[in-house]
């Protein structure tokens, strides 16, 4: 059975968070490495560590590297005035927000010990958070063609977004990972084109918002937590660190 470190960073700065992650894919991808090298010595491998980590960040909007800084409907001295950090970063997907009462996840894992599918990999991300969704009474979606989980058109209430999805992988080992949004304040989604969908029947929404009340977020963290054991097929173990 496979192992995973669960890490809650609570709430870090963005940037703070991006050097951590950093540091551990590093760390994965250079373990992946002597691993090889040990193989062809025939001398025995090291276990291979993968991390999972929560975390919730000041408000923020990261722009993913196929995104338009077009998206972003604010500009310098505006983002200052409000409040807001701005990062142009290495996942895949556009423009989206960060920030208090949202659960962004960072799975760092070497994909090799677990399966050699990029979409399989986002399908399960997608399907953690839609069986977390189902705990509440709701029944998250795919929508064709968009990474995420999204809460279906009804009556007047358009297609809704509660999950967005970006990645990174090099040698196989991921990066980034999702933004679910539980007590998020979904107004600062307005200062951007989420994701750069520009839909009118389209809209972002949270837990909080279709449930009509304020989720614990340890709660969710603690499902969540178990939806991704299940689908990877891993024993987690929980991680105390600084940073």
């Amino acid at each position: 059975m496979k192992k995973v470190q669960f890490i809650d960073l609570g709430l870090i700065d963005y940037q703070q968070a991006w050097d951590y992650q950093t540091g551990k894919h590093k760390e994965l991808v250079d373990r992946k490495m002597r691993n090889r090298d040990l193989a062809k010595k025939g001398l025995e491998e090291e276990a291979q560590r993968h991390y999972l980590i929560f975390c919730e960040h000041p408000p923020v909007y990261t722009l993913g590297k196929s995104g338009s800084t077009d998206h972003l409907l604010l500009n310098e001295e505006q983002l200052k005035e409000e409040g807001f950090q701005f990062y142009k970063i290495n996942r895949g997907g556009d423009i989206t927000y960060h920030g208090p009462g949202q659960i962004v996840g960072y799975p760092i894992f070497d994909l090799e010990c677990f399966f050699t599918d990029v979409h399989k990999y986002v399908r399960y991300l997608e399907e953690a958070v839609i069986r977390t969704l189902d705990h509440y009474g709701l029944e998250g979606i795919r929508v064709k063609g968009y990474t995420g989980v999204w809460l279906d058109s009804e009556g007047w209430l358009p297609k809704r977004k509660i999950c967005a999805i970006g990645v990174h992988l090099s040698r196989w080992v991921t990066m980034h990972g999702f933004a679910f949004n539980i007590n998020t304040q979904i107004d600062h989604f307005n200062n951007i084109i989420p994701c750069g969908i520009d839909d009118k029947d389209k809209a972002v929404t949270s837990l909080q918002k279709e449930i009509g009340r304020e989720v614990d977020m340890e709660e969710v963290k603690t499902i969540l937590k178990q939806q991704f054991a299940e689908l990877f097929d891993f024993d987690w173990t929980v991680s105390e660190v600084s940073t």
